[in-house]
């Protein structure tokens, strides 16, 4: 699994964060940051939901990425 946040479409919900801060955070503004575009397997669950639970939209999960 590899995530995306778009910081242009985010609008501080805090969804994100708050359903799983080990994978989300959010600057002074209140605007998500990534803290790792590819979550452990067992935050992926969460990091499904938190994308789900994005009022905005503002993220993305490619689910089987081709490797870099």
């Amino acid at each position: 699994m590899r995530l995306h946040a778009d910081r242009e479409s985010c609008i501080s919900g805090g969804r994100c964060m708050a359903t799983l801060p080990e994978v989300f955070d959010q600057d002074d503004e209140g605007i998500v940051v990534l803290l790792t575009p590819t979550p452990a397997p067992e935050h992926q669950a969460k990091a499904r939901k938190a994308a789900y639970l994005c009022p905005a939209r503002a993220i993305d999960i490619t689910e089987n990425p081709t490797p870099d």
